[in-house]
């Protein structure tokens, strides 16, 4: 049956359409919504990663000096990288082929977890035994001599680690044990955020990464007391350190010299000298001498007698030689 509409309810269909919020075309271009990981969220901001980086930069710092004395090379340890990661996808990455230790830390009864590649890892052994630290030694697993002989390198590195650490938090850290890579899987949860330090170190026949990677109980300890001590150095104004300065600068001991400024004398006068002569300069005596303050000409001054001691009168500053470019 078809249905005709009079010329009134076409107006007032047209009226009912034109009284609809502006919003309902709109209502089929919602925000569009997107997957949250939250396991990845709060990573470690910039301040922070750079308080980090100059930690361990300090850190590397002693270990190249320790680790080269100890094998008696040239080696150098630099920071590469430091990020916050899920302990599982940082495994991930890792090789399959690799050495993996667990170091113990007190007092906080947690281990973190040291991986070295093989291809450092054999030189340095190679180094303690006499040898020149080439890396010719096919890709194998290492022996237990081997681990026995890697050890000792180890406990160096977590005592310079410990000694790093020190003035920022108070931990004890020793080498545990090496650990197979199931064993690894299980030292962390597999969704915990650790933080992981990975480290470039190169010998003169050998290199190779070093990474370290800290589960979240010292991360987080870590982070605060770094947080801590940023907020107080932004806390210590500049009035303050212009204060400290100059207190110490004040105690400070300078050369100070008063001499007649540079003239032209005679050969034969000063070949006629002899002790108790008098050699006239060409200086007035009513013209002031030069006050050299560490070698620098600083002031114009008269000679005077201060009691016992010989002294100078002060009388103008010595113009610098940059005051008319200022």
């Amino acid at each position: 049956m078809e249905t005709k509409l009079t010329q009134e309810q076409v107006e007032a269909l047209v009226r009912a359409s034109a009284r609809q919020p502006a919003s309902e075309p709109a209502r089929g271009r919602r925000p569009k919504a997107e997957r949250c990981d939250f396991r990845h969220a709060a990573q470690i901001t910039a301040n922070q990663a750079r308080s980090v980086s100059m930690l361990h930069e300090r850190f590397a710092a002693r270990v190249t000096n320790a680790l080269g004395a100890y094998l008696r090379v040239g080696l150098e340890m630099n920071l590469a990288s430091v990020e916050q990661v899920i302990y599982s996808e940082r495994l991930s990455r890792l090789p399959d082929l690799t050495y993996l230790a667990s170091i113990a830390i007190r007092p906080l009864n947690v281990d973190a977890l040291l991986q070295m590649d093989l291809s450092l890892a054999f030189p340095m052994i190679d180094l303690v035994l006499g040898g020149e630290g080439k890396n010719e030694v096919e890709t194998r697993a290492i022996t237990e001599i081997e681990e026995q002989i890697l050890e000792s390198l180890l406990r160096l590195l977590c005592r310079q680690l410990q000694e790093s650490w020190q003035p920022v938090l108070e931990l004890e850290m020793q080498f545990d044990r090496r650990q197979m890579a199931a064993q690894a899987q299980g030292l962390m949860l597999s969704t915990e955020k650790v933080m992981s330090l990975g480290f470039e170190i190169h010998m003169p026949e050998a290199g190779g990464t070093l990474n370290l990677i800290f589960p979240a109980a010292v991360s987080n300890a870590l982070l605060r007391k770094l947080a801590v001590q940023w907020t107080y150095s932004r806390a210590v104004t500049d009035t303050a350190v212009r204060q400290r300065l100059r207190t110490r600068l004040l105690k400070s001991w300078l050369s100070v010299e008063l001499r007649v400024p540079p003239g032209r004398v005679a050969i034969g006068a000063l070949l006629g000298l002899r002790p108790g002569s008098v050699l006239p300069l060409p200086h007035r005596v009513a013209d002031p001498v030069c006050l050299a303050v560490s070698g620098r000409d600083m002031f114009f001054a008269t000679p005077v007698r201060c009691g016992a001691n010989r002294g100078a009168r002060l009388t103008e500053l010595v113009p610098s030689e940059n005051a008319g470019k200022e």
